[in-house]
């Protein structure tokens, strides 16, 4: 079983507990990524196998931007994308052709150029040696997709938030439809045509969407699911973990746990908000009989002005740890906050600044299992104001323990290991291996 992800530690946790459970049933497992994460992979207790070169993505970003490749801001599309998140019974016409192929053009083949074609061969490689039955890929490293249709092992997409993969495809296609023949071109396609014709292999749509695909989100808030989906539980893993002394104790006064993820760490560009607005928050709820846990890097806690007496901040606290001891979680809406807080039926605050953000705020809407505020909006006074809500309405605890309860009858990553054993060998009878 081979696990295949860029080099991004939040989407490789999430693979953690499902590559443990098929190790532990005595299945061979590998994970494949870039030498910036093989320590993390080992430190999980997993093999790693490294593809691609040593240059880190930090390193590969910057490179990308100054040879002109990659814009140095955010991509912002000159129209709005609110279709792509829309949560319902899936009759919904798409996107219009020239506002999807703008996205595939300045945002989707970018960003697969760069996150995958410097693993390709090296993985390809290692597949053709070690000959895996099943791939597993994370949802934006396209390069395992390649693998597997090389050396015809069954492969498939791990979702970890909503499918805004497979909904842009569908949206693009159907668009595509309704093209001139000479009018249609498919970057995405020749991208993995490309690749797929080096090693003798023909472009299918497969490649693109996989097999099947594993999907934690309880199934009435997904978006357009892939015919083929499993269903799994969340299941936590943080990387090194720790309980620290003071969570021994209950709090003295409601837990509150402002936190934003490790991605900016890795790379400033996704900080949500800045030390003045995070020091204007402090301020503002520093009268609250709360307790306010703030994860914070040392760096950026040197530049706060002043910590309120009802404020612990602390460089790293385990999530799992922590969040099922809390009132209310403050969150910037990657998929191991946003899951991680569903999953231990905790109301939540989602300062929405990550790319499936807005789905997931119609995820919380639909349940009244928290709210959620704009980066540019989250002063102090406004998250005050809907931190109150928060803690003084009962409904928004019962909204988020009916959503846990959801999140709760998914099958294990372990009740998932025969389900998956059943398609590889449904997969080998009706594809032989080149």
């Amino acid at each position: 079983m081979l696990f295949v992800t860029f080099a991004w530690k939040t989407h490789f946790y999430p693979m953690v507990p499902l590559a443990w459970a098929l190790q532990a049933a005595g299945h061979e497992v590998r994970v494949a990524s870039e030498p910036e994460l093989l320590d993390t992979v080992t430190e999980a207790g997993l093999t790693a196998v490294s593809v691609g070169p040593e240059e880190t993505l930090e390193q590969r970003i910057r490179r990308t931007q100054e040879e002109g490749d990659l814009p140095k801001g955010p991509i912002v599309p000159p129209f709005s994308t609110d279709s792509l998140y829309e949560i319902g019974d899936g009759h919904r016409e798409g996107l219009p052709w020239e506002d999807i192929t703008w996205l595939f053009d300045n945002v989707v083949v970018p960003r697969t150029r760069l996150l995958n074609d410097g693993m390709v061969d090296d993985l390809v490689a290692f597949s053709r040696s070690w000959q895996p039955d099943l791939v597993l890929c994370d949802v934006v490293t396209n390069a395992g997709a390649v693998a597997a249709d090389v050396v015809g092992a069954a492969h498939g997409r791990l979702l970890f938030w909503l499918d805004l993969s497979l909904r842009m495809r569908r949206d693009f296609l159907r668009a595509k439809e309704q093209q001139p023949l000479a009018a249609r071109p498919d970057a995405l396609r020749d991208w993995y045509a490309g690749w797929a014709q080096k090693y003798g292999s023909d472009f299918s749509e497969e490649l693109v969407t996989g097999q099947f695909a594993i999907n934690v989100l309880p199934e009435p808030y997904r978006l357009e699911p892939h015919e083929h989906t499993l269903s799994m539980r969340y299941v936590p893993y943080n990387g090194r973990s720790v309980v620290p002394p003071w969570l021994y104790e209950p709090p003295r006064a409601p837990r509150v746990l402002m936190t934003f993820g490790i991605s900016a760490r890795q790379l400033a560009e996704l900080q949500v908000m800045s030390v003045e607005q995070v020091q204007g928050i402090l301020d503002a709820l520093a009268d609250l009989d709360i307790e306010l846990v703030l994860t914070l890097p040392e760096e950026a806690r040197q530049q706060l002005d002043s910590v309120p007496d009802n404020t612990r901040i602390a460089d790293f606290v385990p999530f799992n740890v922590v969040a099922p001891t809390c009132s209310v979680v403050i969150h910037h809406g990657g998929a191991g906050n946003f899951n991680g807080t569903l999953l231990h039926g905790v109301p939540q605050l989602l300062v929405d600044s990550a790319v499936d953000a807005p789905a997931k705020r119609i995820v919380l809407e639909k349940t009244r299992a928290g709210l959620s505020v704009s980066p540019d909006e989250a002063t102090g006074p406004r998250v005050r104001e809907m931190l109150e809500q928060l803690l003084g309405d009962g409904a928004f605890r019962a909204g988020a323990q009916r959503l846990q309860r959801e999140a709760l009858d998914q099958p294990t990553p372990g009740a998932l290991v025969q389900e998956l054993e059943r398609l590889v060998a449904g997969d080998r009878e009706s594809r032989p291996r080149p």
